[in-house]
């Protein structure tokens, strides 16, 4: 279930972060030499960020159970986005441009040749589980799919 309160009176209070996105010029001129090409898409994005202490009393919405409040970051406040990008690329600063694109929430990852890919989704996996970041499993369905459909087939063995 998503939630959806009716921030816009915060939202009006609130400083818009107008965090740079990307140009499409400059999509293509990263990715001119790459041929494989893997999105990641996180869980849940916005809801893995904590708000600071702080803050959590500005985000008390009332249902007809009584009062609440979200420890996360929420559906609809106006500078969520930024806020998310903005950590995407410094979580993996070192990668942007050579190998990792972060836009919101997505993540893309080009290579030029799958071997390429496998090490640099390796990395970025890495990353993502040090940082505690979680991806959506059901986007890698076919990477686990596919070694277990081989066994199916005469003369593979397990191990």
């Amino acid at each position: 279930m998503r939630m959806c309160i009716d921030y816009r009176q915060l939202n009006k209070l609130s400083v818009n972060n107008k965090y740079p996105l990307l140009r499409i010029d400059d999509l293509f001129d990263q990715f001119c030499r790459a041929t494989v090409f893997s999105k990641i898409d996180l869980y849940s994005g916005y809801h893995q960020l904590r708000f600071k202490e702080t803050d959590i009393h500005k985000m008390i919405f009332r249902t007809h159970y009584g009062h609440c409040e979200f420890l996360v970051i929420p559906f609809g406040l106006m500078n969520a986005p930024a806020i998310f990008m903005d950590l995407m690329n410094r979580v993996f600063q070192l990668y942007l441009d050579q190998f990792v694109m972060v836009f919101i929430d997505d993540i893309l990852v080009y290579s030029k040749t799958k071997d390429e890919r496998d090490e640099h989704l390796r990395v970025v996996l890495q990353i993502l589980q040090m940082k505690q970041l979680y991806a959506k499993l059901s986007k890698w369905f076919s990477l686990i799919a596919a070694p277990l459909t081989k066994l199916l087939r005469k003369s593979v063995p397990f191990f």
